[in-house]
């Protein structure tokens, strides 16, 4: 068997395992592959051993992937920053944006998705842990956010994305998560059924808590080289 194809069975049965031991319904967990800085041709190994998801961190990378890319039925995630020069782009050429974290870029993508595209799937970031170095919104701001993308056409808020900081103890990984889920709930918004969250580093303890897609590029597709 290839190695990509190798590396996704894998962490498919990660992924399954986890569900089963956290009492998760069966294929309640999506993998999005990341696939930055790899080259077309991996991404067509995985999608021939079955992979459909691909997540972007690198817009002009991304659109090249993607003429080179178009006789593959793939949904492409955006998964970097968003620069408001680049909206357009973003609207016309993604599935999915996940790191929406103001009323301006919503707006913005709101306005510039194409008629004969179906809605923008829509994931807020919230930085959960606080950090300065991180793009997102603190969950004070959350509920307002919410309220106002769910107004906008053109647009469908699915749910959250997270990156919380790094952390080696289990428990300590599992708790933001926590925390951003009940407040999710608190909500009460049937819409906001995506729970973005969770790398290799912390898989498990993010399919515990709630996650709903994890996001995955090395232990798929090999050490990232950025030369």
């Amino acid at each position: 068997m290839p190695t990509i194809a190798r590396n996704l069975k894998k962490i498919q049965t990660q992924i399954h395992n986890a569900q089963q031991r956290y009492q998760r319904e069966e294929n309640s967990v999506q993998l999005l592959a990341v696939s930055k800085t790899k080259p077309a041709s991996a991404m067509v190994s995985a999608y021939q051993a079955g992979q459909r998801h691909f997540g972007e961190n690198y817009l002009q990378e991304a659109l090249n992937k993607q003429r080179e890319l178009g006789a593959f039925n793939m949904t492409w995630h955006f998964i970097g920053a968003i620069q408001s020069n680049k909206t357009k782009l973003l609207a016309t050429h993604f599935d999915w944006v996940h790191c929406v974290d103001s009323l301006k870029i919503a707006e913005r993508l709101s306005s510039q998705r194409p008629d004969f595209l179906e809605p923008l799937n829509i994931c807020v970031q919230v930085n959960i842990s606080d950090e300065e170095s991180k793009a997102g919104i603190s969950l004070n701001e959350l509920p307002a956010l919410v309220s106002q993308i769910s107004q906008l056409p053109n647009l469908t808020l699915r749910g959250v994305m997270a990156i919380p900081a790094p952390q080696i103890d289990f428990e300590a990984q599992r708790e933001p998560y926590r925390k951003l889920v009940a407040a999710v709930k608190a909500l009460k918004n049937e819409n906001l059924t995506t729970f973005s969250f969770g790398m290799s580093d912390d898989l498990e303890a993010a399919i515990a808590e709630g996650s709903t897609m994890v996001r995955i590029g090395t232990a798929l597709f090999g050490a990232r080289s950025y030369v």
